[in-house]
C-alpha cells in the first residue's frame, strides 16, 4: 500500500510517498493540490514518512547534508548506475552532465545522463540538482530551474548548525 505526506516550504509543495518500508517518490506538486502537511497510511508507513519529512525539512533549513531513511527506486541498469553516481557528488558541489557520464565510464552519454536525471523519482535525496550544464548554467530539472537554484543555494550556504 502506498502512503504519502505533503510538505510545504521554500521550494513549494512536495509529496513524499512510501511503500513496503521505503520512500519511493518525492514529487514536486507545483500547485497541483492544495494540501498542507498531512499524511495518510498505516502506523509503520507513517513513522517512515514522518522521518523522511523531518530530514527533508532539516535539509531545506540547512541543517542536514545526508538522508538516512530507506529508499527504493525502480529503473534500468543504466539509470541505477547514474543515480548511484549522483549519490557520490558531495554536498555543496556540482558536476556537469559530461562529468557524470565520464564517472560512469561512458563519456558520450551526456544526454542519457540527462534523461536518467529526468526519471529520478527521488529528487533532493538522489541529488540530480547537483548536475549542471557544461557552461555552468542550470538546466534540466524536473521541479523547475527555480527549485534547482534554491536547492543549490541552500547547499552553498552550508550547514547552519
Amino acid at each position: 500500500m502506498n502512503s504519502h505526506i505533503y510538505y510545504n516550504d521554500i521550494i513549494g509543495r512536495i509529496r513524499i510517498t512510501a511503500e513496503d518500508h521505503a520512500v519511493t517518490a518525492i514529487e514536486f506538486m507545483n500547485g497541483r493540490e492544495e494540501v498542507t502537511c498531512t499524511g495518510e497510511g498505516d502506523g509503520e508507513s507513517q513513522a517512515l514518512l514522518d522521518k523522511a519529512y523531518r530530514q527533508i525539512d532539516e535539509y531545506l533549513r540547512g541543517q542536514r547534508e545526508e538522508f538516512t531513511f530507506p529508499i527504493r527506486i525502480a529503473g534500468t541498469e543504466f539509470q541505477q548506475e547514474v543515480w548511484s553516481t549522483l549519490l557520490t557528488i558531495p554536498y555543496g558541489e556540482t558536476r556537469t552532465y559530461g562529468e557524470v557520464a565520464e564517472m560512469i565510464g561512458n563519456p558520450n552519454a551526456c544526454r542519457a545522463v540527462g534523461m536518467a536525471n529526468n526519471r529520478n523519482r527521488l529528487p533532493i535525496v538522489i541529488p540530480c540538482h547537483r548536475v549542471i550544464g557544461k557552461d555552468g548554467r542550470l538546466i534540466g530539472y524536473n521541479g523547475g530551474i527555480e527549485i534547482k537554484k534554491k536547492l543549490l543555494e541552500i547547499e552553498r550556504r552550508g550547514l547552519t548548525s
